[in-house]
């Protein structure tokens, strides 16, 4: 995992449990006309600790970042991709939006010089698809190779249809997950005209505030998360260090509207519902659910819906971690799903930070508020939601022998 927490998996883990934000001022280009000037930007990273100098601009940072992830996930495994199995290890990466920086540099080298000042790296640096591509050369990995492009959904997807070509036998190990990279003029820019960012501009770590009724929009965030999802067997067989199992996922759409949840939060009910059957189970099996939570004002009610809805009575335990990472967009699920699976394997729950007046229609609601907190816990869902109506839902299991 990197994000703006931390620059690795355990850099990351240890601030979400302290409830450190990664929310701060732009740096990469001048705010001073935006109405948000605030994200969660990865800090001190060197793409050069991971790509050549000479392939660098052949990569938009998104690919930067998810070889990054996929480095550091393939080593924590112990997998190693050889002339033997190479045609059975698949890469899988989600993203939103892809080399949004590329398309505005390349895009700025049109107007100021013509179209011979186009890099020729153009398209394979900015294509959603070429952080999967780029993962695949890296590894030697011959297998299914694939991108989502599901909005904020797409690594979510990523991972669950991992999941699912590995239980059909297509593949006994998948590097699935997501990257993002879209703290771009013109990324911050359409989401300003949408009104959809917050604009505390003055207290940005506390900009990202799920569920707290004085939030007043999402805070863009980048960064990459990558599982290595492996067969069972296959794993035992090379003595693996197993973290979680993946046992469920749902995914569907919501047929409303281009940017607002269906009423009630239906789409992301049904997903969850899904999920959870997939992995024959009952809601109240679940012990913690890592949601969507943007911090906007209409997603967080009706996400909170669907959750009551579907577990009832139940008070299960929901947090939302985009209160310090912000949000990744596409990559966000494949971030979520890493931190999910970490809360079963050290049993203890990531905070909502930021939620100091829990807003009057989710009152009874456990949202972690503020503080980690130790839990005894089997199973957790994760969900991701987008624009589009694109949703999807995964379920993880504590792992044991």
């Amino acid at each position: 995992m990197i994000c703006g927490v931390g620059n690795t998996t355990p850099e990351v883990w240890a601030s979400l449990l302290a409830g450190k934000s990664g929310v701060a001022p732009i740096t990469y280009f001048d705010t001073a006309q935006y109405t948000s000037r605030i994200a969660a930007e990865v800090k001190n990273f060197d793409p050069l600790n991971f790509v050549e100098k000479k392939e660098l601009k052949k990569m938009g940072r998104f690919i930067h970042l998810a070889l990054a992830a996929a480095t550091e996930a393939v080593n924590m495994s112990g997998l190693k991709v050889t002339g033997e199995n190479e045609e059975r290890v698949g890469v899988y990466i989600g993203s939103g939006i892809g080399g949004f920086d590329v398309i505005e540099r390349e895009h700025t080298a049109l107007m100021e010089g013509g179209p011979r000042k186009i890099s020729p790296f153009f398209i394979p640096a900015s294509i959603v698809n070429l952080a999967a591509g780029q993962v695949s050369i890296r590894f030697g990995a011959k297998g299914p190779n694939m991108a989502s492009a599901t909005a904020c959904t797409s690594s979510a997807h990523a991972i669950g249809d991992s999941f699912k070509i590995i239980q059909r036998g297509d593949a006994d190990v998948m590097i699935a997950g997501g990257s993002e990279a879209a703290i771009t003029p013109m990324s911050v820019g359409g989401f300003c005209s949408m009104r959809a960012l917050s604009t505390r501009n003055d207290e940005p770590e506390r900009a990202s505030r799920p569920w707290d009724r004085d939030r007043d929009g999402f805070v863009v965030g980048e960064g990459s998360g990558i599982l290595i999802l492996e067969e069972l067997e296959h794993a035992r067989g090379r003595d693996a260090q197993i973290l979680a199992e993946v046992v469920g996922y749902g995914l569907g759409g919501d047929a409303y509207h281009i940017s607002s949840p269906a009423p009630e939060g239906a789409g992301g009910f049904r997903v969850m519902r899904n999920a959870i059957r997939d992995a024959k189970l009952q809601p109240a099996d679940i012990g913690y659910v890592n949601a969507h939570g943007t911090s906007t004002p209409v997603g967080d009610g009706l996400e909170a819906t669907a959750i009551r809805n579907l577990f009832g009575e139940t008070k299960v335990p929901v947090s939302s971690t985009k209160s310090m990472t912000g949000h990744l967009l596409g990559g966000a699920g494949g971030l979520e799903a890493g931190i999910s699976v970490l809360a079963l394997r050290d049993q203890i729950l990531p905070p909502t930070i930021n939620l100091e007046n829990q807003d009057e229609q989710t009152l009874g609601m456990d949202f972690v508020p503020n503080h980690a907190r130790p839990a005894s816990l089997d199973y957790a869902l994760s969900n991701s939601f987008g624009f589009g109506g694109t949703n999807g839902s995964l379920v993880f299991k504590r792992w044991s022998e």
